[in-house]
């Protein structure tokens, strides 16, 4: 059976948070508004191509952390990153946008996701991160969700995204440049920087209604 082309554009709004090497590593705890645009192209009632661009404020403080050593050190940071992401999204049971009554369904996605941000470092004896220079980096996205049609064009969701990171300086932690006065290098250099949305999106359906071939 075939499934026609049908398209969804909306917003997306929600939080932020980081986890890495300063600060609490609670993994779901907005602090800061996320917000962006959304695409979907609907290809198959149970996946769909998306593409988003994000924009947020990454920030954290050791003053919220639950580690005595974090709050003795009193580090913070503040970082924006603007994110565009595309992958594919998966929905656990058929999604017929042409089918009456109640319409929903869990999915998931992931992708690839590039964002920029700015590289980070911290003077010797001063506790808030300072900016060197602008960055970019990959991640790898891994969200988990709900969506539900409301009417008959428009789709609600709500999701956790969790972003793996290809870079360990988001917070400052971990910068590969020398300035003066910087503060030598710290935290676990195995791991990457992790940051997660908590949001929803709100889409409207248009093009070519499904259609269903024998």
């Amino acid at each position: 059976m075939g499934f026609s082309q049908l398209h969804e554009i909306g917003l997306y709004g929600g939080g932020s948070n980081y986890i890495g090497d300063v600060g609490n590593t609670t993994y779901i705890n907005p602090s800061k508004f996320a917000g962006g645009i959304i695409y979907k192209w609907n290809v198959h009632e149970r996946y769909s191509w998306r593409a988003s661009v994000i924009h947020s404020t990454l920030s954290n403080s050791d003053a919220s952390s639950n580690l005595s050593y974090r709050n003795e050190r009193m580090l913070s940071f503040e970082n924006k990153i603007t994110e565009a992401s595309a992958g594919i999204e998966f929905t656990f049971w058929n999604f017929n946008l042409n089918q009456d009554g109640l319409l929903w369904s869990p999915y998931i996605y992931s992708g690839i996701s590039y964002f920029n941000y700015n590289e980070l470092y911290y003077e010797i004896g001063e506790t808030a991160a300072k900016k060197y220079e602008p960055n970019t980096a990959f991640a790898i996205p891994i969200n988990v969700g709900v969506k539900v049609r409301i009417g008959w064009r428009f789709l609600l969701g709500v999701e956790i995204s969790a972003k793996v990171t290809l870079t360990d300086n988001i917070d400052g932690s971990f910068s590969s440049f020398t300035v003066k006065d910087k503060a030598p290098n710290f935290g676990n250099s195995l791991s990457s920087d992790w940051y997660v949305f908590s949001g929803m999106t709100l889409t409207y359906t248009f093009g070519r209604p499904p259609c269903y071939c024998p």
